[in-house]
């Protein structure tokens, strides 16, 4: 994996759901974003099996890259219908 450079896209591996319906974040991608244990996600769905998590203090940021990346989102979610 290539190294993280601030506000670069990155993949961090897959996520298991478990019985209890939790997911549990790769470590390295919670170092990268300094999530930390009791922090507060948001969760988003988007399209029909797309989730989304944002950290609570940082929903402003998350919100303008989503609005930046709108058109990308439309052709997917039609692609998708």
């Amino acid at each position: 994996m290539k190294k993280n450079k601030k506000n670069e896209e990155q993949f961090y591996g897959t996520a298991t759901l478990g019985e209890k319906g939790q997911v549990v974040i790769p470590a390295e991608a919670r170092k990268s974003m300094g999530i930390k244990k009791g922090d507060k996600l948001l969760v988003f769905g988007m399209g029909c099996d797309m989730l989304a998590f944002s950290k609570l203090s940082k929903i402003e940021q998350f919100a303008s890259h989503l609005s930046g990346r709108l058109d990308v989102i439309r052709t997917i979610i039609k692609k998708s219908e």
